[in-house]
């Protein structure tokens, strides 16, 4: 997609792949790629090559889901948010540790609470916000001690695209943890830091709908323009693709 390599996997596909990664012990990342992320690689080799060097690469956003689904691929929408519910829920009887990593201090005790009250034994062994600013290799080396030192199995990155994909593979690459997530704004929708869209929106594939409406001066520019050039680039491959294939041999 863009260039992005997708995986078509639905719920049980992903924790299938999650009991893999788990089992296999060194360090594994998982991408939740919306339009924006892969717009952005189209443009970005090296975030391209990032993305595609991630074990797994799953459908967080309805235009992506939709436009794998037009060029053959069946993949299935598999948001952050759901991915952390689904992990939390299946990690419960095998005391599996989390270490939560983005937002703000209220963020993630609000995050915590949620996932607490949601998921009774949960594991959260730990918890960082990290500044508003590139983090030094020190102050990385720092994070990956307390990671280790807590005994945590997931890290859940919440940080935004390209930051979040950036350090999940700085982590990847120091072995941090067996899974590193990074899970774009299911901080934020978890712990009620902002509001989800409606059921039958996020049924509909609308979620990105309402979180335009919801914050249009942040996001007209992501949505609008950032959706046109998804569409734009997704067509453009499609027909070099049947160009391809109509060539006489």
């Amino acid at each position: 997609m863009n260039g992005v390599r997708i995986d078509p996997l639905g719920p049980q596909g992903f924790l299938d792949a999650v009991a893999s990664f788990l089992a296999c012990g060194r360090s594994h990342t998982v991408h939740f790629c919306a339009a924006h992320p892969t717009t952005e690689a189209r443009r970005d080799t090296a975030y391209r090559e990032l993305l595609n060097r991630g074990d797994l690469n799953l459908a967080d956003g309805a235009p992506v889901a939709w436009a794998a689904r037009a060029q053959g691929y069946p993949a299935a929408r598999l948001p952050g948010s759901e991915g952390m519910e689904l992990t939390a829920g299946w990690g419960l009887e095998r005391g599996l540790g989390h270490f939560l990593y983005g937002g703000t201090p209220e963020v993630l005790e609000g995050l915590r609470a949620s996932l607490e009250r949601t998921q009774p034994g949960i594991r959260i062994v730990g918890m960082e916000a990290p500044p508003f600013r590139p983090v030094s290799d020190e102050e990385l080396g720092a994070t990956l001690a307390r990671v280790r030192e807590a005994g945590a199995q997931a890290v859940w990155i919440g940080l935004g695209a390209p930051k979040q994909d950036l350090m999940g593979a700085r982590m990847r690459d120091a072995d941090a943890a067996p899974l590193v997530f990074c899970v774009g704004a299911a901080f934020d929708f978890l712990s009620g830091t902002k509001r989800r869209a409606p059921a039958w929106m996020r049924r509909l594939g609308l979620e990105w709908l309402h979180r335009l409406l919801s914050e249009p001066r942040r996001l007209w520019k992501r949505y609008l323009i950032g959706n046109a050039r998804f569409i734009a680039g997704v067509v453009t491959d499609q027909l070099r693709s049947v160009r391809t294939h109509e060539r006489p041999s």
